[in-house]
C-alpha cells in the first residue's frame, strides 16, 4: 500500500497524508498550536508550488543509517 501510495503525485500524497491524519481518533484531545499550524501551512504551500523536493520516508531512514554506520 505504501509502495503504492508513493508513486502518487506529490500534490496527490500531501492531499492523502492531510486526509489520513485527519481521520485518526486520539484518545485525548489534539490541537496544535497557531505556530505549527503556520509551519504545516508554510510546507504545504512550498509542496504544493514544487519548491522542495520530497524524499521518500524509506529513502531518508536508509541514508541515514548508512550515515550512522560510518
Amino acid at each position: 500500500m505504501v509502495r503504492e501510495a508513493l508513486k502518487l503525485s506529490r500534490e496527490d500524497r500531501a492531499f492523502l497524508a492531510e486526509k489520513l491524519l485527519a481521520s485518526l481518533d486520539f484518545e485525548e484531545p489534539f490541537d496544535l498550536s497557531d505556530e505549527w499550524k503556520q509551519e504545516i501551512a508554510r510546507r504545504r504551500r512550498e509542496v504544493e508550488a514544487g519548491a522542495v523536493e520530497l524524499i521518500p520516508g524509506e529513502t531518508v531512514l536508509k541514508e541515514a543509517a548508512a550515515r550512522l554506520r560510518r
